[in-house]
């Protein structure tokens, strides 16, 4: 594994002093800034221009989520056997090809809900490709002692570059219309390309044995996460958060722009103050998690987020509501950055260095596997019963990886658990880790567990 910093860098080093982790970094920030361009814009363009309806927005949203869910598993082990690098260069390319045919159409007067959605299944496929190896590239880039501060530098930034990129997105569209804003999404997927190209660290995929098909390496880390049960609980709690988050914004920007009559500008406005909770929040996961303990920390952010959904619930048309929800969606991604960060750092520090992608790619699955069928739900109950009594529905939902965090031992770890004692040797049967160092009050409880998390917050 690299250092993560120069050798005269010192005791303390400075991340920003790797030339790797700053490319890495840019090119990712420049990717999440442009992603955010598209999901102000998108909306905008299916709702006011394409007059979508609510059915058609639900196909939109599970067109573009369908593809994680059948191929995150064999982009993790993908990931895992081949170059993480190229993969992710491959996954920014075609996603760029993808969305600049948006604009181009829109100029020839040829643009349709079903271009628009042939271009969401499109991009699903590259992001998962692109999404699997990066984020399990991030723990060969810098030493495991500094993957807490990492992710809590690169959550605060794409933060920052969500805000930077909701409000850009806004602009662009008030200047040069939905379709042609969508063009600074294309120049970021160019930029992160270019970036991952110029990362020089060393990289040694695990060559697959002789003989062994993909399919077993798949079974390899579904068998690894579900044989640890901080991964297991972790991995639940994502997919159990993202269910009842892809239900919600399924809707979410239809009930804005329609029922609540909030204009474009206004829309992108309320997604930046969203960022910076974000990037608040992920800012702070390591202060917060070092005082409280992660489990505690985590605890904390799951109970206090299906509150910040009340807002939106009561809201009306007006300004006074339309400040009232960029508040509440300030503090509900605060506490997405600060379990998001905390949990990401658990499941990379607790996983052994030949499984990195493909634990990541089991948490996407299930993760992504939910948010299409939500995606469904949220356009058939959002057309059966109306808008707001389906999200309070999601609401409700949003109590479950709740209470699936406080019934296992996680609730009450207090430090970050140790790294995995062996990386597995490549070709032989991979184990769980045996995990190190859990600090749980009271020891008889520690034989439940589960599960994972998920920000959008982000596998």
């Amino acid at each position: 594994m690299n250092s993560s910093t120069d050798p005269s860098s010192g005791a303390r080093p400075s991340l920003w002093r790797h030339r790797d982790f700053r490319r890495y970094l840019t090119g990712q920030a420049a990717s999440v800034t442009g992603s955010s361009i598209s999901s102000m814009v998108i909306p905008v363009l299916a709702v006011l221009e394409l007059d979508a309806t609510t059915a058609e927005v639900a196909w939109l949203t599970f067109l573009g989520q369908l593809p994680p869910a059948l191929m995150a598993l064999h982009a993790g082990a993908l990931a895992d056997r081949h170059s993480k690098r190229k993969q992710m260069i491959t996954g920014d390319l075609v996603s760029a090809a993808a969305l600049a045919s948006v604009p181009v159409a829109a100029a020839l007067d040829r643009l349709s809900l079903t271009q628009l959605m042939l271009v969401a299944a499109v991009q699903g496929a590259a992001g998962v490709l692109h999404d699997a190896a990066a984020i399990s590239l991030l723990p060969s880039l810098v030493d495991r002692s500094l993957l807490q501060r990492s992710n809590s530098r690169i959550g605060g930034l794409f933060a920052v570059a969500a805000t930077a990129g909701s409000n850009l997105g806004a602009a662009l569209t008030a200047l040069l219309g939905p379709a042609r804003a969508l063009l600074g999404d294309v120049l970021s997927y160019l930029v992160s390309a270019w970036c991952t190209a110029r990362i020089q660290a060393p990289e040694s995929p695990r060559p697959a044995a002789e003989g062994r098909r993909l399919h077993t390496e798949i079974g390899e880390g579904l068998c690894y996460v579900n044989g640890d049960h901080r991964l297991r609980t972790l991995t639940l709690v994502n997919a159990t958060t993202s269910f009842a988050l892809a239900l919600l914004n399924t809707l979410w920007a239809l009930y804005l722009l329609r029922s609540l009559a909030m204009s474009a500008t206004a829309f992108g406005v309320v997604l930046g103050l969203g960022a910076l909770g974000a990037a608040a929040g992920a800012l702070a996961a390591p202060s917060l998690a070092a005082r409280y303990g992660p489990g505690p920390m985590m605890l904390t952010a799951l109970a206090t987020t299906p509150l910040t959904q009340i807002p939106l619930l009561l809201a009306y048309p007006g300004l006074v509501w339309q400040f009232a929800i960029g508040a509440a969606l300030f503090l509900q991604l605060a506490c997405a950055g600060a379990a998001g960060t905390t949990q990401r750092t658990i499941r990379q520090v607790v996983t052994a260095d030949g499984m990195q992608a493909r634990m990541q790619a089991v948490s996407t699955w299930l993760t992504s596997g939910a948010r299409p069928v939500a995606a469904l739900l949220a356009g058939g109950l959002g057309t059966w019963i109306g808008l707001r009594p389906t999200l309070v529905a999601g609401t409700c939902l949003l109590v479950v990886p709740l209470v699936v965090l406080y019934r296992s031992p996680l609730r009450n770890l207090l430090a970050m658990p140790g790294s995995p004692a062996v990386a597995p040797a490549s070709g032989e049967p991979d184990t769980p880790p045996t995990p190190p160092g859990l600090i749980v009050p009271n020891p008889a409880v520690a034989a439940d567990v589960r599960h994972d998390r998920s920000p959008e917050g982000g596998p």
